[in-house]
This record gives structure tokens, C-alpha cells and sequence, in this order.
């Protein structure tokens, strides 16, 4: 917003040249809203007779309708409310129309006293420009003044369409509200502040870097009391945090600022003179999302008020905005000069500590005293008979459970465990699985999950980084050390009973192994008081009970797992044990949900996403009550198809944030029909007993709506990183104020107003491109609103040289082609972020925990367009032999799923397939009439040339 002191005779109206022939660039700060007006008291009978004098010859020299002139008669006294509230409405109602016009109301009242009220578009008449006018009309001189104000105009912009300001971030306007808002308060109403028109503005600078996350912003400031006339414009300053206090303001001070030909910034400042008995409105209408308005008299500054778009900015949000820049324009102007900004606090710590708060649950006692598997043993003393484990291998009630798991603990005490070592699991998934696993905690050990599929050098480590006493595994030649000894679950029985350790609620329960950045894993250690702390925070809000029955869907080694075995165990349901091979068959998998009449699911949104389509194809016929997501962040629209099968009130979703460090779940929120369709990144509050901050890189709570990285406190943060204290003192850090310990996740974050916490995504998923900063999440974004698109990835593909690189898109298509997505996503996202290649894969690639596993990608550069499914092979009798037939078209569509030149004899999972693209190649196969395969079928035929055979074997057969 450009508001300049200029007389409107020099320059062009307002001292400002009009937009170029063709162009709007000027637009958005000398549009049709950028109207001001001045409200002055009159008093006594003389004032009032002269006032109606100089309205009436004003009214004759106002020949067209480029001002208007009006008297209104109030038969109330001006200390009246109803006057307060006649004169607001005025001094805020803009003139209608695109044409510059001058409104002047003399509001007349029953005790000698007026108002008179001006209103004007800034290209008119500026504010010295309206204060003569204003003198004039009160018959104070100056009869010239009326007959140039009455003059008609002709606008210095043109026309162009109107359009809503693009909502910043920390807006969190979401499209609604009004288009204007104004507030919070009059000046009179204002606490004054020290300070000057340069801090005002240094204040709202720096403030808006931090809302931003970025060292340089614009905005759009006025020329400055005292300045010269035409020295407004956009001002870009820098605010990094090593600058000083001093360089700051010199920057506001020395800086000219430019015409506004680069797009409308999303902050004004505008820095008004304060004169006793007026009110000055700067601006009526928001020609940006947030406009603040200050009034400087002698060293002192006065915040008068907002103008906000409540479409880009909430009212709410404008107020925050603005105490913010008030707290730190006081910390500038009192700061010594080489105080560096990074020492800066943007909010004052008594406000700190409420936002804060707003992301405390409270939590509900706990059984001091209680251990996981004590929570276990409570469930199988109580319900012996009920069926606690469904698997392959068989069907385990409480008892049998509870007995067998005590047994082995046993057994593993015999063995060389003692209380707080670390034994290694590294099983299938199948019942056996979690009686091991409850046997470690019974033996006061901890267990450290090790998947089956794993490579060797990645057991071999985690082995030896843990210290494992013993590994329990059916893993043949299991890659263990010298000091590791290595059992078999059938060797840990037969033993002597005798009394098993007790086991402090502080002990450790598991080590989980994360990636780390180092490119070896981290292990997490949680004791099992987080454990208990998560049902008894849980079970309430979710309903969770005997009634429910679960599956065991994850990897052991992946912390989902913790939630789906114990989770389901406390709280007395049925855990159905998925195998492997079934977990990698949505058809299977999907069997199985409808005939084990599971209530209870748990998924991340990639391995749901495969589900649906199951679903979909299979008639749906699922018992489920409730699914929770987690492992990866959400995006709620691919559900859309889901809510029209099973409503909300059949089957409820609720997204769950949350973190291996903090004790598999953090936060929850239900996903609505509206979510689905709004693409909402929320997920929620803290669940009860956790809490949620956003803080900048020095660990300060930042304010509502303020993106930076979220922090995880209360009673989910696990102990430590095992043996590494310096990456534990980095992340889990102590909070100054309330002494509690916090873990810093390195995901992005706000914090809603409600205490909800939106997940942004990674820190470092932000990426630099030629000078353009490009938000990945943003791109994926478009791609997923993309009907032919079902899931996408972007990533940056640097190579070894910077000018080379480029975005690169990975998409599952439905239909269509990538050069289809290519010209859809051009019309949405400007050049530099549309992806330099898409490449179509039928599956993006997960690791056994189901995340995207970006390892796995494939270069673009070898990457050919996938091409349609082939022709069903011809019957026999009309050309090919059947054998011949189907290994053809099995081949092609192998050749199609891989994107690869593969021979009938070439291993699928050598040339890169994996589970998906296993789920997409059957599907393909089945979609072209040959017999029904299963992945079970393709790991074990692993060519193209066997698994044609197999269903040639097949079709015969019936």
C-alpha cells in the first residue's frame, strides 16, 4: 500500500505517475479501496452557522458527481452513543463506484456541536490536502480549496479484475470471514509507546520475517512524517538474526523505497502525524491482507488500529500481529544499538506461557507402579478364557498367553538375560511374536525388534550398537557377533520356574532403531511408563476395550507395532497377527479384514491408500469402527472415496501425529467429509498427558499461526538416544520455564488458536532453485488435486553441478499420461515449480514401515513413459499356443510394471520390483483374464517365464 503527502497537483494525482497502458501494477496500492477520511469535532453556534455556509457553496461548485456534500440533523446531543456510532459508520463507508470521489457529512447534533466527516480516495486529495478542506468547510478561509476539491478526477489506474489477496500462512483465514476488517481499537484507546515513525516500521519488519521464516521481506510503508513528499513505496528490508538494532532501523531510515511493480506484499505500515481533536483513518478498505496503523507524536508512538482482508488475514491474527509489533518496537527503541536481533523476543514471556499452555492436555493418573506386561497379566487374571492372539500359527486366549510368555521369561533368564539388558527379536510376524516379546519385559529385559528383511551389515550393527546379550530368531546364520548369543524360540522352554525381577515403570521397555543422519540408525529408548501413559491416554477418547478387534499389521522394528500389539493387549481385545505375504496383497489383506471382522485398523495413508482400491473393487463388507493413521503425514483427500462408502458415523478416522522419540502417537484428530475435501493439514491436539509447542531455532514459543518446528513434551518423550549423548542433548532439551523436558522433532508446524497443531511437513523439505525458495509439499499438493494422479512425490535432483538441477515428480497415474499432468500442473504453479520431469511409476516404493523409500526411486533419465496394459493373449486356435500366449502377456505387462527391458527369465525383485509394483503386476494380470495369483505366487515364481507357467498350470486345472 502506497500512501504519500503529496500534493495531488505535482506528480500526477498523489505524487504518483499512473499505471502503464495495459497494466495494473499499481493496482493494489492505488485501486479503488484506497480511500482515507478525517472526522473533526465542531462546537458552538457560531462554528455551526459557518460550516452550513461553506457546505452550501461547496454543494453549488460540485457540478457533477465528483463530490458529494450532505447534512444530517441528529435530534440527540453529540456525547450521545448513538453519535459515536453514526460518525464510525460514516468515517469507514467508502465511496461506491471506481471513479475518485470526495464525500464530505456535516453531522449536525441538538447541542451546538457537529461532525464533520471526510472521506476521499488518496489520488483526490492527501491528508494535508484533506485537513485544508476540512478548514475550509468549518469557514476557516481558504475558499479555493473548495472549488479544487469539488473538481472531478479521472482514476490514474486501470480497471482490472478484483481479487482476494493470496492468504499468508500465519493468516490462518482459510477463505473465510469478510473482505474488511477493522480494529482492534480507536487511538484514543491506545496505551502510547516511546519510539519513532523508523522503529514502527523496523518493528513490523522484523516481526514479519519471523512470521515468514525468512531474513528478507517487503512491505509497503508511506512516506514517514517529516519526509518528503513521494517517498512511499515497497521497502525491502533484511532481518537476519546477527544484524543489529542499529543496522535495522538505519535500513528503514536510508532506504528508498520502490514503486510497486513486483505484486502486492502481504504487510503495510502506515505512520500517521497525530493532531489533537481528529481522527484520521488512513485507509477504509484493505488494499493488502494486513495493514497497521500508527500514530507518531513527538517520540512517542500509538497504535490506532488494523485494516485486514479477513479472507487472507482473521481479525483474531491481525490483533497478534500487532502486539507483537508494538512488544517489539518497545525492545528496539530501548535496546542498546548493538544488540543483535536474534536477542529480540517476539512475544512478551507472560504470553509465551499462554500459548504454551494452549498446547497442554491434561493427563489422567497413572498406576504408578505398572509395567506393560504387568497391564498384560491384570487383563489375563480377569479374562482368561478370551481370545487375546489370532495368527497362522495358531489361537492364544489371555491365559495361554500370559502362561507361555512367562514360561519362555523363564527360559531367557536361564539363557544369561538379566533385568535391564537388551535381548533382540527378530521374527515374523506370528503370535510367537509377541509371546517373546511380552517373555523379554517378564524377564526385566528390554527388547530390541529386529526386522527379518533387514540386510545383514543392518542387524550385525544394531546388534552390536545395543549390546545385545541374546537375539531370539528363526533368521538362519543370523549375523550376530562372537558375544551374541543366538537362540531359536523352540529352545526357550523346558526351563526351571523361579521368581521373575520386578521391573521399575522407569525401566526400559524397547529400543527402537530410527534413520539417522549419519547414515547409520539411532536407537530410541522408552520405558515402559510412556507405554502405559499412551493407553490410559487413549482408550477414553477412542473407545477402545474387549469389544475391539485389532490387527498386527507392521514391522516389529517399526514403532506402529508398539500401539497395535500393546495397545491392543491392555486394553483387552483380539490381536489378529497379519502375515507377511497377506500385508503385501490388498485383495488378501482385505479377505482377511472382513472375515476376522477387525474393528480396530492402524495404517499409514500409503499402505491405506492401496486398501481402498481393495475396497472398492472387492464391495467393501468391513466390520471396522475406527482406523488410525500414522507413520507419515495425512493428506486427508484420498479419502473422499472412502466417506462415501462409510460415513463417519459407521467408521470413524482419526489422523494421529506423532513421533518414534515421543512414544508412537503425539496428537489426534478426526478426519471429517469437510477435511477430505479442504485438503486440512491439522492433526489435532495433544492427546491427554503430551504437549505441543512451535518454537523459532532458539527454542522460543512462537505465536498462533507462526510456522517453525514443532516440540513434544510430556509423558511420551522417551529417555535418550542409546549411546550417542551428544545428538540427546540436542534434541531432548529442557524447557526454561516449566523444567520439563522437550524434544525437538525437526518437523514443520503451526499452532491453530484452539491449541490444534498443523503438520507442514519436514524442516529441511524447503529446497532452493535458482534463486527460488520451493516448498515440496506445495507441488505434491497440486499433483494430488490432479484426478489422474493417485499418490505423487517431489524431489530435488541436484547432480553434481547446481545449474543443472531440477525438480523431479514421481506419480501412480489412474489414467492418462505424464505429459497430461505436466500441462495441468503449468496452469497452476508458476514455471520454476513446475517438476522438470514426471515419471510414472505403478507403485511408489515404502520401506518395511511403510514410508515413501526415496532410495528407490528411479533416475528419470532411464525412465520411459509406461505404456498401456497389452491385449489379452488369443485364445488357443487362433494364432499363439496358450503357453506361448500367456508368457507373452505376462512379459509385457512385467516389462510395463518395471519400466524395464526384462527378459521371461529375469528375477522381479532383482530388476527392482518390490510390493506394490508386486500388487500392481497382479492386478494387471487378473484385469486381463488370467487366472487369479497372489503375491505369495510371485515371490516364489520370481520370473516372468515361471509365473506364466504357473497360470497356464492353473487355467488348465480349471
Amino acid at each position: 500500500m502506497l500512501m504519500q503527502n503529496a500534493d495531488p497537483t505535482t506528480k500526477g494525482a498523489a505524487g504518483v505517475p499512473p499505471a502503464p497502458p495495459g497494466g495494473s501494477g499499481h493496482r493494489p496500492l492505488l485501486g479503488p479501496g484506497a480511500e482515507h477520511s478525517l472526522v473533526v469535532r465542531l462546537t458552538g453556534p457560531s462554528s455551526l452557522t459557518a460550516a452550513r455556509t461553506a457546505f452550501g457553496r461547496a454543494a453549488r461548485l460540485a457540478v457533477d458527481d465528483g463530490a458529494g456534500f450532505w447534512t444530517e440533523s441528529m435530534p440527540f446531543p453529540s456525547h450521545d452513543p448513538r453519535a459515536e456510532h453514526l460518525v464510525r459508520r460514516e468515517a469507514l463507508r467508502g465511496s461506491p463506484g471506481e471513479r475518485p470521489r470526495l464525500r464530505a457529512v456535516l453531522v449536525t447534533y441538538s447541542d451546538d456541536a457537529a461532525d464533520l466527516v471526510l472521506v476521499a480516495h488518496r489520488t483526490l486529495l492527501d491528508r494535508e490536502a484533506l485537513r485544508r478542506l476540512a478548514g475550509a468547510l468549518a469557514g476557516q478561509g481558504e475558499p479555493d480549496v473548495l472549488a479544487e476539491a469539488a473538481r472531478p478526477r479521472t482514476p490514474p489506474w486501470r480497471t482490472a479484475p478484483d481479487t482476494s489477496p493470496e492468504p499468508p500462512l500465519w493468516g490462518l483465514a482459510e477463505g473465510g470471514g469478510r473482505p474488511v476488517s477493522q480494529g482492534p481499537a480507536e487511538p484514543a484507546d491506545a496505551l502510547p509507546q516511546p519510539g519513532t515513525p523508523e522503529v514502527a516500521v523496523a518493528a513490523a519488519a522484523l516481526v514479519l520475517a519471523r512470521y515468514e521464516g525468512t531474513a528478507t521481506v517487503t512491505l509497503a510503508v508511506p512516506a514517514l512524517p517529516g519526509a518528503r513528499p513521494g517517498s512511499g513505496g515497497v521497502l525491502t528490508v533484511t532481518a537476519d538474526d546477527e544484524r543489529t538494532v542499529a543496522e535495522l532501523i538505519a535500513q528503514v531510515g536510508q532506504r528508498r523505497p520502490s514503486p510497486d511493480d513486483t505484486g502486492t506484499p502481504s504487510l503495510a505500515v502506515v505512520v500517521c502525524a497525530r493532531h489533537p481533536g481528529e481522527r484520521y483513518r488512513p485507509l477504509l478498505a484493505p488494499t493488502v491482507p494486513l495493514t497497521l496503523v500508527w500514530e507518531a507524536e513527538e517520540d512517542r508512538l500509538i497504535a490506532s488500529g488494523t485494516v485486514s482482508d479477513d479472507r487472507a488475514v482473521h481479525p483474531g491474527q491481525a490483533a497478534r500481529f500487532q502486539e507483537c509489533v508494538q512488544y517489539v518496537a518497545r525492545q528496539l527503541y530501548e535496546s542498546a544499538p548493538d544488540r543483535t536481533l536474534g536477542e529480540i523476543e517476539l512475544v512478551p514471556p507472560d504470553r509465551a506461557a499462554q500459548i504454551q499452555e494452549l498446547g497442554r492436555t491434561s493427563g489422567p493418573d497413572l498406576d504408578s507402579g505398572l509395567t506393560i506386561h504387568d497391564a498384560v497379566g491384570r487383563m489375563a487374571r480377569s479374562r482368561p478364557d478370551a481370545v487375546a492372539l489370532t495368527g497362522e500359527d495358531g489361537t492364544l486366549t489371555y491365559g495361554e498367553l500370559d502362561s507361555r510368555a512367562t514360561a519362555r521369561a523363564h527360559a531367557l533368564r536361564a539363557s544369561g538375560v538379566t533385568p535391564g539388558s537388551f535381548v533382540g527379536v527378530c521374527l515374523e510376524r506370528t503370535a510367537d511374536l509377541v509371546v517373546t516379546l511380552l517373555a523379554v519385559l517378564r524377564a526385566g529385559a528390554a527388547y530390541v525388534p529386529l526386522d527379518p528383511a533387514y540386510p545383514a551389515d543392518r542387524l550385525r550393527y544394531i546388534c552390536e550398537d545395543a549390546a545385545v546379550s541374546l537375539v531370539v530368531t528363526t533368521v538362519a546364520d543370523f549375523p550376530a557377533g562372537d558375544t551374541v548369543r543366538v537362540l531359536a524360540p523352540s529352545a526357550l522352554h523346558g526351563f526351571p520356574e523361579g521368581p521373575l525381577p520386578e521391573v521399575a515403570p522407569d525401566a526400559a521397555a524397547y529400543v527402537i532403531y530410527t534413520s539417522g543422519t549419519t547414515g547409520r540408525p539411532k536407537g530410541v529408548v522408552v520405558p515402559h511408563r510412556n507405554v502405559l501413559a499412551l493407553l490410559t491416554a487413549t482408550a477414553g477418547p477412542l473407545e477402545l476395550g474387549p469389544h475391539d478387534v485389532w490387527t498386527l499389521f507392521h514391522s516389529s522394528a517399526f514403532d506402529f507395532s508398539v500401539w497395535e500389539i500393546w495397545g491392543c493387549l491392555m486394553s483387552g481385545g483380539r490381536l489378529v497377527v497379519v502375515p507377511f505375504l497377506t500385508t503385501r496383497s490388498p485383495q488378501e489383506f482385505h479377505s482377511l479384514l472382513v472375515h476376522e471382522r477387525v474393528t480396530v485398523l492402524n495404517q499409514t495413508p500409503s499402505a491405506f491408500s492401496a486398501l481402498l482400491d481393495a475396497d472398492a473393487r472387492q464391495g467393501g463388507g468391513l466390520a471396522l469402527r475406527l482406523v488410525v493413521f500414522g507413520g507419515e503425514a495425512l493428506d486427508p483427500r484420498m479419502l473422499r472415496p472412502w466417506f462415501r462408502r462409510y460415513p463417519t458415523t459407521v467408521c470413524r478416522m482419526v489422523n494421529m501425529y506423532g513421533i518414534t522419540e515421543t512414544t508412537v502417537h503425539v496428537t489426534a484428530q478426526d478426519v471429517t467429509p469437510a477435511q477430505a475435501e479442504s485438503g486440512s493439514s491439522c492433526v489435532g491436539r495433544a492427546i491427554p498427558g503430551w504437549s505441543v509447542s512451535v518454537r523459532d531455532g532458539r527454542g522460543r514459543v512462537l505465536p498462533i499461526g507462526v510456522a517453525g518446528e514443532i516440540h513434544v513434551g510430556g509423558a511420551g518423550v522417551a529417555r535418550h538416544y542409546l549411546n550417542r549423548a551428544d545428538l540427546t542433548a540436542e534434541r531432548f532439551v529442557c524447557d526454561e520455564r516449566t523444567g520439563e523436558r522437550r524434544y525437538r522433532s525437526g518437523d514443520r508446524g503451526r499452532m491453530r488458536p484452539d491449541g490444534s497443531l498443523d503438520h507442514l511437513g519436514r524442516l529441511d523439505e524447503q529446497v532452493k532453485l535458482r534463486g527460488f525458495r520451493i516448498e515440496l509439499g506445495e507441488v505434491r499438493s497440486v499433483l494430488l488435486d490432479d484426478p489422474a494422479v493417485a499418490e505423487a512425490a517431489v524431489l530435488l535432483e541436484e547432480g553434481t553441478d547446481s545449474a543443472y538441477a531440477r525438480l523431479v515428480a514421481y506419480v501412480v497415474l489412474r489414467h492418462g499420461t505424464t505429459a497430461d499432468v505436466r500441462r495441468r500442473t503449468g496452469t497452476v504453479l508458476p514455471e520454476h515449480m513446475v517438476p522438470a520431469a514426471i515419471v510414472s511409476l505403478p507403485a511408489l516404493p515404502l520401506t518395511v514401515n511403510g514410508k515413501l523409500d526415496r532410495s528407490r526411486l528411479p533416475a528419470p533419465a532411464g525412465a520411459a513413459e509406461p505404456g498401456p496394459a497389452p491385449a489379452a493373449a488369443p485364445p488357443a486356435g487362433q494364432g499363439a499356443s496358450p503357453v506361448a500366449g500367456t508368457a507373452e502377456t505376462v512379459l509385457a505387462v512385467w516389462r510395463t510394471v518395471l519400466d524395464e527391458a526384462t527378459g521371461p527369465d529375469d528375477d522381479f525383485f532383482e530388476m527392482g520390483g518390490n510390493s506394490l509394483a508386486a500388487v500392481r503386476l497382479l492386478a494387471a494380470l487378473r484385469d486381463l483374464g488370467l487366472p487369479a495369483l497372489s503375491p505369495r505366487d510371485l515371490y516364489v515364481h520370481r520370473t516372468a517365464a515361471k509365473l506364466a507357467a504357473l497360470a497356464d498350470a492353473r487355467g488348465a486345472r480349471s
